[in-house]
């Protein structure tokens, strides 16, 4: 895929949250892939909770923080302008006392919440219906799968790259030849 028509992903994240900001973005980026979108751009914000409690309440009118906000670029029914999606908030404070709740990690619980935000980003709506919940609650379960998938391959990707580095860089030792002892041990076939 050319840089032209990758997903660009503009990331920011509030004072001491910045460790999961790397990740947050690989994820985004995956989930815009595996959703089958071309060239847009996203902006997604890792804040703490204070923040997110102003949005909620400066936006929706709910005096306290939420897990995740999406603003959308485009107006319902419309087109996005020149492949702006828009932005997806998630408060990390939030998403750890739900990763424990949940009995998973802080990076699956925010991978989920950023699918939800860019989900609903893209038009999807679990409050209008119902039935409208129930497909956008399976994308986002397909989509989380695909990127947790991907992410679990990364690491082991990267290692056997390194190892095939290392492998050539250093000749591999000679076989060991068996000793008498080790067949002496064994019991004689019959």
């Amino acid at each position: 895929m050319s840089a032209a028509s990758r997903p660009v992903v503009e990331a920011r994240a509030s004072r001491g949250l910045g460790a999961r900001l790397a990740s947050a973005r690989r994820d985004a980026r995956a989930a815009l892939a595996a959703l089958g979108l071309g060239p847009c751009e996203l902006s997604l914000a890792l804040v703490a909770d204070e923040e997110m409690r102003s949005l909620n309440r400066d936006w929706r009118g709910k005096d306290r923080p939420t897990d995740v906000l999406a603003f959308p670029q485009a107006e319902p029914g419309g087109a996005a302008p020149g492949g702006l999606l828009g932005d997806v908030v998630v408060s990390v404070p939030t998403a750890e006392r739900q990763a424990a709740a949940r009995g998973h990690g802080t990076d699956e619980e925010i991978r989920t919440l950023l699918v939800h935000g860019i989900l609903h980003l893209l038009g999807h709506d679990h409050e209008r219906s119902p039935a409208d919940a129930r497909r956008m609650f399976r994308l986002q379960r397909e989509v989380v799968a695909a990127i947790s998938a991907s992410a679990a391959a990364a690491p082991r990707a990267r290692a056997a790259r390194s190892g095939a580095r290392r492998a050539s860089a250093t000749p591999a030792p000679a076989p060991r030849r068996a000793t008498s002892r080790r067949v002496a041990k064994r019991p004689p076939k019959r």
